[in-house]
């Protein structure tokens, strides 16, 4: 799974969030990901690298805090 934005780093996406702005995710092909509870992210989005991984808490479909 991927956020909308495409974050090229963890750092920029734990910033993203701190600063209380909404952070959506979606999937490629593979379901919808939860409103609520724990979902897993990668980024940079593909066809670049993945050089970062995430377990993010989602509620009412926003990240809202990345572990």
């Amino acid at each position: 799974m991927y956020t909308v934005e495409n974050f090229k780093t963890k750092k920029a996406l734990r910033e993203a969030v701190a600063a209380g702005k909404e952070v959506r995710i979606m999937t490629v092909g593979l379901g919808r990901p939860a409103e609520n509870g724990t979902e897993y992210l990668e980024g940079p989005h593909f066809p670049k690298a993945h050089t970062w991984y995430a377990q993010v808490l989602m509620k009412d479909g926003l990240v809202v805090e990345v572990k």
